[in-house]
C-alpha cells in the first residue's frame, strides 16, 4: 500500500474520478490485491453491474445476441479506482478501432502534443527564371495529413518563390501520402495535380472553394513524369512543410477514425509489436490483453480487452493533463463534436469516446461525466452480425447509466475541450512552409 500511496496513483485516480473519495478509504478496500497498476476496489453500489447485466440480458432477448454467445461480449465500467461492472472484462476481444486508443497513447508518448512531421521539397537542378532545371523532389517525413488543402498551399509558397515550371520529374520518396493514399505514384498523381491550378479536377475544385477567401491557385506546371526513388538524390532544399500539430492530428483521426493516419503513425513509432508492448506498458495492464497486428484496427485479430481500452483512455488523460491538455482534445465529445463518428450517436451531453466498427465486431469506449460518479470511464466491445443494433444498444446503455447516476451539472473541466465547439484544423496555412533556398 505505501508503493501505492508513493506512486500517487490512488491520488490520480480520485482526481480523474471527479469524486469525493478519501484516498484513506479507497486503499483499505484495495488492501490485500497484489499489482499497483491494477489495484481496483469493488463498487458496493449495485448500479453498474445491474444496468450491464440488464443490457446483456436486453441483446440475448432481441436476439442480437445468442444466449451460448453472451461471453463474447465484454464491459468495463470504472470510477477512479472503483470497479463499477465487468463482464469478459479481462478477456481480449476484437476490438476494431478502438485500437486507435493505443496508437494514440503511444504516439503522443512518443512525440508529444505539439510536434509536427516534416516534409521535405528539393530541386536536383538551379532554378533559373521561375524554371527547375531538374527534377522536384518530395521526401515524405511520415506526415499522416497532407491533403488537397497542404498541397495548395505548398503550389502558392512555391509560386512565392518565383517557381512557376518543372522541367525534370517529380519524385516521391520516403514516408509520404496524399489525401491517405500512400502509393507514391497515386500521391505523386495528386501531388502533381493540386501544384497546377489547371488541372484540377472536382475534388481539388470543391476542396479550394472552402478554402478562406482570397487564396491564391497555384501554377507550377511538372513537364515530366512521376516516379517513386527509394533513396532521395542529392538535392537543394527549397521549402521544409510542417504538418497539424500532433494534437489536432489525433483529433482528426479519432474523429473519422481514419485507418490511414492510424497506420502511418503506428508505422511511424516502430509498428504494431511496439504499440503493443508500449501502450500495455503505460496502461499497466498485461501485455497478453494487447493483442495487434496494426495500428488501425482493420482485422478481427486486433484483441484488446475492456479492461486495457478503459487504461489506455485514462493513460492518455494523464499524458495529455501533463501538457494542459486533455482526452476530449484528442478524441470526440458528444454534443461538442458534430461530424464523423459521433454524428447520428446518442450518447449522453459530454461523453468523450471513441467507437469501432468491423464487419462483425461494433464497440465503444470512453468517459462520461455523471453528478454521483464523476467520470465513469467504460468499455463496451460486441461481436455478433447486427452492427447497426449494436450501436443502439450501446447508446441506450449509457443513457441509461446516466440516468441512474443522473446527469452532470456541467462538463467536468478535466475533461472540457480546448477549442471552440465544431473548430476545424487550420489546413493549407502557408505559414507552416518555412522557405529555406535563397539562391
Amino acid at each position: 500500500m505505501l508503493e501505492l500511496l508513493s506512486s500517487g496513483l490512488v491520488s490520480l485516480w480520485l482526481e480523474m474520478a471527479g469524486v469525493e473519495i478519501k484516498p484513506s478509504d479507497a486503499l483499505e478496500a484495495l488492501a490485500g490485491q497484489a499489482n499497483p497498476g491494477l489495484l481496483l476496489a469493488s463498487d458496493p453500489n449495485p448500479t453498474g453491474v445491474n444496468t450491464v447485466q440488464q443490457y446483456l440480458q436486453g441483446l440475448v432477448k432481441s436476439k442480437l445476441v445468442a444466449q451460448n454467445l453472451a461471453e463474447s461480449q465484454g464491459v468495463w465500467l470504472q470510477s477512479g479506482p472503483i470497479l463499477m461492472a465487468n463482464h469478459q472484462g479481462t478477456t481480449p476481444l476484437p476490438a476494431a478501432s478502438l485500437t486507435k486508443i493505443a496508437t494514440s497513447l503511444v504516439s503522443l508518448k512518443t512525440w508529444g502534443p505539439d510536434h509536427q512531421f516534416e516534409t521535405l521539397i528539393g530541386t536536383t537542378g538551379p532554378v533559373v527564371n521561375g524554371v527547375v532545371q531538374g527534377d522536384l523532389v518530395i521526401a515524405g517525413g511520415g506526415d499522416p495529413m497532407f491533403v488537397w488543402e497542404e498541397a495548395i498551399a505548398l503550389g502558392n509558397t512555391l509560386n512565392k518563390m518565383g517557381i512557376k515550371q518543372v522541367k525534370g520529374n517529380l519524385l516521391i520518396t520516403g514516408n509520404f501520402a496524399m489525401n491517405f493514399q500512400r502509393h507514391p505514384l497515386l500521391a505523386g498523381q495528386m501531388v502533381k495535380q493540386a501544384l497546377n491550378h489547371k488541372t484540377w479536377t472536382r475534388p481539388a475544385n470543391y476542396i479550394y472553394s472552402i478554402m478562406p477567401k482570397g487564396t491564391p491557385k497555384p501554377e507550377v506546371v511538372i513537364t515530366g513524369t512521376i516516379k517513386a526513388t527509394p533513396q532521395p538524390p542529392q538535392q537543394a532544399l527549397l521549402v521544409r512543410h510542417k504538418s497539424l500539430p500532433l494534437r489536432q492530428l489525433l483529433k482528426e483521426m479519432n474523429v473519422y477514425s481514419n485507418n490511414e493516419m492510424a497506420e502511418m503513425l503506428a508505422e511511424s513509432v516502430g509498428g504494431a509489436s511496439v504499440v503493443q508492448s508500449t501502450a500495455a506498458y503505460l496502461a499497466r495492464v498485461p501485455e497478453s490483453e494487447i493483442q495487434l497486428i496494426n495500428g488501425s484496427g482493420l482485422g478481427p485479430e486486433n484483441r484488446i480487452s475492456p479492461r486495457a481500452v478503459c487504461a489506455m483512455l485514462m493513460a492518455i488523460q494523464q499524458q495529455a493533463a501533463a501538457h494542459n491538455l486533455n482526452l476530449a482534445d484528442l478524441f470526440p465529445m458528444s454534443g461538442f463534436d458534430h461530424r464523423g463518428t459521433v454524428h447520428s450517436r446518442h450518447m449522453p451531453v459530454g461523453t468523450v469516446m471513441k467507437t469501432g466498427t468491423l464487419r462483425d465486431v461494433s464497440s465503444l469506449a470512453g468517459v462520461m461525466p455523471t453528478r454521483d460518479r464523476g467520470l465513469v470511464w467504460f468499455a463496451i466491445l460486441n461481436r455478433g452480425p447486427f452492427v447497426s443494433n449494436y450501436r443502439i444498444e450501446q447508446d441506450k446503455f449509457l443513457q441509461s447509466l446516466v440516468k441512474q447516476l443522473a446527469v452532470a451539472p456541467a462538463v467536468p473541466t478535466a475533461i472540457t475541450p480546448h477549442s471552440p465547439a465544431n473548430s476545424l484544423p487550420e489546413l493549407g496555412a502557408t505559414s507552416r512552409n518555412e522557405i529555406l533556398y535563397r539562391g
